[in-house]
């Protein structure tokens, strides 16, 4: 039997409850069940004057275990209990806190009596991201340490704090530089040797200068406004329990919303992506000692819009970089904007100038490419052209010093083609950065047939030391997420020949919870993009032979009509404000007449939302059947991350689940026999057919 990850020991008359349950201590079961036995053997041992909870490793508890969340017998009543059982003690209970103390790791923290934090501690009820609430007593004592207001923003936020922060707001009692342990065990033995009566939090009031008229009001009215969010709505009521009711009855409130946003479809879809994010860094088959290659220095070939916000990635996680342009002009245009991006930053107070200043210092502009040669990887980032990238990657194959990974960020072209032309395939592989760069947290690594896996591992664990969410694609055009979006514009146009409008398009895309729909966001990353994306796709052989193909973006883009740039696309721009284009609806119903496409009055919005999401759908399972991406999770990462899909929708692979497969297939069958099939548009995928009738999901399928 395996011993369990709490134990209870003494130094001297302090009892210490020791947690130790890698890698962030969380509350498993387990944990929670030698919580409970190490707290009833202290109070079997009246010889001990205090009890300090104490964690092994980087962190105190950073919350629970949500893997847990998924049982449906799951229940926080032990927990809960027992945090009561603590806060009751008549003896001093004293936190050592370092790291993190999130979720129930904070709720474990504000049973104590005292809280020593470390210098770089940092504190948080992080539950909304999850679509919860914290569910054991943290919205019931957070309030009563911190105020509503501070309370409420930290738990509809899910922010952090840190050490200072936490001090000011009376969350923490004493931050010390002692080690974790030191520090507590000198604090407890303080507060015995001064007969310290024990602080309850819950013995607490709500400070009333933390509600100010109409705060809890105003926050309703807000987290009403967002009902795909039940998290938030219950957040308020909770903290209006903590401030109006006795404990005991705010503790009942919390429990009832907790029971009812676990259950919602939000928290259930917003689980599966963190499962999801953390599943997406796993490289099937990886040796797991593989030894990745250093990192220290890197190259940026190219200083435009995405260039630069390349290089911003790396300089602001500390790397050392340099920037390459082959014109004077260009370089100063590219350095002129990243200054300006920092300098906004300053101005809005999220930065300071000190650190802007330090992170300009790691950037070196060149026009010499010779000068990426002591780079441990260079990504280029020129324009979206074969020929281009292939001169480029033959160049950096003799520039780059041995054992240099060259990537190449391309979001359609065909990695593999580009690796041969290096003369050095094995170290390279594609890096889909998302524009802007330095904001998306999106990356697509693209593993190339003969990208060498320490290549491929050492820029995964790259992306996460930038800060970003990766998911690896295999070589296809448009890789995962580009190649989905292609039969998702598909069928807007389609739509768009057959009598809806982009706005009728956008609206019914828009309900899923989508901040724009297909027409809206084309307009705003520029017609001319999106058609020359379609051009290329055409020379590299990969369009089907069919005449009406994305028509209407091509001939907008004859038009000159580039979206938002010029004024008129999709839409007809004031200003920002897109309003209807009769132009472009002139446009698509002269080219429906050209091509003999019926026009109708009859489209419906889930007739659009089925014929874009269910062909994205399909689309990914092909995706799957390829090898192309690793699981079916990885495609809602990236839909999630890259494309703005909903996080309360899961991705497009777990909505498919939620729907159904059976009907996503039936709807599928439905449009090949009512609008033809002669390209295979509407051919199910063989494994999508397959876990429909098994009653499988494709958000869980791993190839």
């Amino acid at each position: 039997m395996s011993s369990s990850p709490v134990t209870l020991r003494s130094e001297g008359a302090i009892g210490v409850l020791h947690i130790d349950n890698p890698p962030v201590n969380a509350l498993s079961p387990a944990t929670v069940q030698g919580l409970i036995d190490g707290l009833a053997a202290f109070e079997a041992k009246p010889e001990l004057q205090a009890l300090v909870l104490h964690c092994e490793g980087r962190t105190f508890v950073a919350g629970g275990d949500i893997a847990a969340f998924e049982d449906p017998a799951f229940s926080a009543a032990p927990f809960n209990a027992f945090l009561g059982r603590l806060e009751a003690c008549s003896r001093p209970v004293i936190a050592a806190i370092h790291g993190t103390a999130l979720g129930g790791g904070l709720e474990l923290a504000m049973a104590c009596h005292w809280r020593v934090a470390t210098p770089t501690a940092r504190v948080g009820l992080p539950e909304v991201k999850l679509g919860l609430i914290p569910g054991s007593l943290g919205t019931q004592r957070l309030p009563r340490l911190a105020g509503a207001e501070l309370a409420l923003d930290l738990m509809l936020s899910g922010r952090m704090l840190n050490a200072t922060q936490a001090k000011a707001a009376s969350i923490v009692d004493e931050i010390s530089d002692l080690p974790p342990l030191q520090a507590a065990l000198a604090r407890a033995q303080a507060l015995v040797n001064e007969k310290w009566a024990p602080r309850r939090t819950s013995a607490l009031t709500v400070p009333p200068a933390s509600l100010p008229d109409g705060l809890l009001d105003k926050a309703l009215a807000q987290a009403k406004a967002k009902p795909q969010y039940p998290a938030h709505e219950a957040i308020v009521e909770c903290v209006r329990a903590a401030a109006t009711l006795p404990f005991a009855q705010g503790e009942q409130v919390e429990a009832q919303w907790f029971a009812r946003v676990l259950r919602s479809g939000t928290s259930k879809a917003m689980r599966h992506l963190f499962f999801a994010e953390r599943a997406a860094e796993k490289i099937p088959a990886m040796p797991r000692n593989l030894a990745l290659r250093p990192v220290q220095k890197v190259g940026v070939l190219g200083a435009g819009t995405m260039g630069g916000g390349i290089a911003m990635c790396f300089i602001n996680a500390g790397f050392e970089t340099v920037l390459v342009e082959a014109s004077a002009e260009a370089l100063e245009r590219g350095m002129a904007t990243i200054r300006k991006n920092y300098d906004s930053t300053v101005s809005k107070g999220k930065l300071s100038a000190e650190e802007r200043d330090r992170r300009l210092a790691r950037l070196t502009p060149s026009l010499n490419d010779t000068d990426l040669g002591s780079c441990d990887i260079v990504i280029e980032a020129v324009f979206e052209n074969m020929a281009l990238k292939q001169q480029i990657a033959a160049r950096l194959g003799q520039v780059c010093k041995p054992g240099a990974i060259i990537a190449t960020n391309t979001s359609t072209l065909d990695v593999d083609v580009i690796a041969q032309a290096s003369g050095r395939a094995a170290d390279v592989l594609g890096t889909h950065f998302f524009s802007p760069a330095n904001v998306m947290r999106l990356l697509e690594v693209v593993r190339g047939a003969q990208t060498a896996p320490d290549v491929l591992a050492t820029v995964m664990g790259l992306a996460k030391r930038i800060g970003k969410v990766a998911a690896v694609s295999g070589v296809c055009y448009g890789f995962i997420g580009n190649r989905m979006a292609e039969v998702y514009m598909r069928e807007a146009e389609f739509l768009l020949l057959e009598g809806a409008t982009p706005g009728q398009i956008d609206q019914a895309i828009e309900s899923l919870g989508l901040a724009m729909g297909p027409c809206r966001m084309l307009d705003m990353a520029g017609i001319d993009v999106g058609a020359k994306t379609v051009i290329e796709y055409e020379k590299a052989g990969g369009l089907p032979p069919d005449a009406t193909y994305r028509v209407v973006v091509r001939k907008l883009f004859e038009l000159g009509q580039f979206g938002q740039k010029t004024g008129t696309g999709y839409y007809r721009y004031e200003g920002r404000t897109p309003v209807a284009n009769p132009e472009t609806q002139a446009t698509c119903a002269a080219l429906a007449q050209q091509h003999g496409i019926a026009r109708r009055g009859d489209i419906t919005d889930a007739e659009i939302i089925e014929r874009l999401i269910y062909s994205m759908v399909n689309e990914g399972a092909r995706i799957l059947e390829e090898g192309i991406a690793y699981r079916g999770s990885d495609i809602d990462v990236v839909w999630t991350a890259g494309y703005g899909f909903p996080d309360f929708q899961g991705g497009p692979m777990f909505l498919a689940d939620e729907r159904g497969l059976a009907h996503v297939v039936q709807r599928l069958d439905h449009y090949a026999a009512t609008r033809g099939n002669p390209y295979g548009y509407w051919t199910v995928s063989p494994l999508l057919r397959r876990l429909a009738s098994e009653g499988g999901r494709l958000s869980q399928y791993a190839g």
